[in-house]
């Protein structure tokens, strides 16, 4: 459970050093990973308040106006290659209430499509924790993602787009926070969680704390990612995965109408 970086081994004897780079004098930036995010007309204010919790937990991300509904492919690949990034988090609501996220690597794939459901804001959760704004966080994944090809290929997707590179100019020091990504194989879901690391007092981790007694607390946001499929290209291509028990929402509704 460590970020995905060029990070220099601790030397022996340095104790612990895992919540912060081991040089912090450093200045190298190797991993040149950045995301644009994007939202299509028609999110819900939940939805912008869920768009902009993500962007306050990653550093290497910008933010671009609501997007038109045509040529979109287009346009996301043009304002990316702009903006010098090579990942995208496409945002597509529909009829003002169903969430979508498309997250791809621009201009030439692969791309994933997955609806967002049970969206807890941090806002509406209220939690206790907290945490400082552009640190790096540990992504945490559970061994499905480990076990077949589909979960390995999000795995990668979910790292190179969510995780903060080292020495990013936007970025904190320090690690003071995991996001968790957790495969429920009955549901075919990935839940997204967000915890604060805290010490036995719940007060700020530090080196001198006993890394046994740390604690996470939960500081959202939270929601549910439904996979639906994934191309080789972005937002179109070939197939590469296909979720055949994905149930639209309008089926869904229809069938609890009767």
């Amino acid at each position: 459970m460590v970020p995905k970086d060029e990070e220099e081994p601790t030397k022996e004897g340095e104790g612990l050093s895992a919540f912060k780079d081991a040089d912090p004098n450093s200045k190298d930036w190797k991993n040149r990973q950045r995301t644009m995010i994007f939202s299509s007309r028609g999110v819900t204010s939940t939805h912008q308040i869920l768009i902009k919790d993500i962007h306050n937990l990653i550093a290497n991300t910008k933010i671009e106006n609501r997007m038109p509904p045509k040529n979109v492919k287009a346009i996301l690949d043009d304002i990316c290659f702009e903006r010098s990034c090579n990942n995208f988090m496409y945002f597509e609501a529909h009829k003002h209430q169903d969430l979508f996220m498309w997250l791809a690597k621009s201009p030439a794939g692969p791309s994933m499509k997955f609806e967002i459901k049970d969206i807890h804001t941090s806002n509406e959760l209220k939690l206790q924790g907290n945490c400082l704004k552009y640190s790096r966080p540990f992504l945490s994944f559970d061994a499905s993602f480990d076990k077949m090809a589909h979960l390995k290929l999000m795995k990668e997707m979910f790292v190179q787009v969510f995780n903060t590179p080292k020495n990013h100019p936007k970025s904190k020091p320090f690690i003071d926070h995991v996001i968790s990504f957790n495969y429920l194989a009955e549901e075919g879901s990935v839940y997204f969680r967000v915890y604060q690391v805290v010490n036995e007092f719940e007060t700020l981790f530090t080196e001198k704390c006993d890394v046994e007694k740390l604690v996470l607390i939960e500081i959202g946001p939270r929601m549910k990612f439904v996979p639906i499929k994934m191309l080789d290209g972005t937002l179109s291509g070939e197939s590469l995965w296909q979720n055949d028990k994905f149930i639209t929402p309008n089926k869904v509704r229809s069938k609890a109408m009767g």
